[in-house]
């Protein structure tokens, strides 16, 4: 039986964690300074979050299939 493939694109945007989360980079964080937004908004879109454990177990799933890395 062929080897499955990783999803290209999901191996960019996520990696999962020892403890099985899954931590991804927040959208909306390029470009801060070129047009208006309010300081909540440009804090709360920096750096990485986690995904919602149900969310999480999707990606892992339908995206490695061979699990984690």
């Amino acid at each position: 039986m062929p080897k499955l493939k990783t999803r290209s694109g999901a191996k960019k945007r996520f990696q999962v964690k020892k403890t099985g989360k899954v931590k991804f980079g927040k959208a909306f964080g390029k470009h801060l300074f070129t047009h208006a937004k309010s300081q909540k908004l440009k804090r709360d879109h920096r750096g990485t979050g986690h995904l919602k454990d149900m969310d999480g177990k999707k990606v892992v799933k339908e995206m490695f299939p061979y699990g984690a890395n």
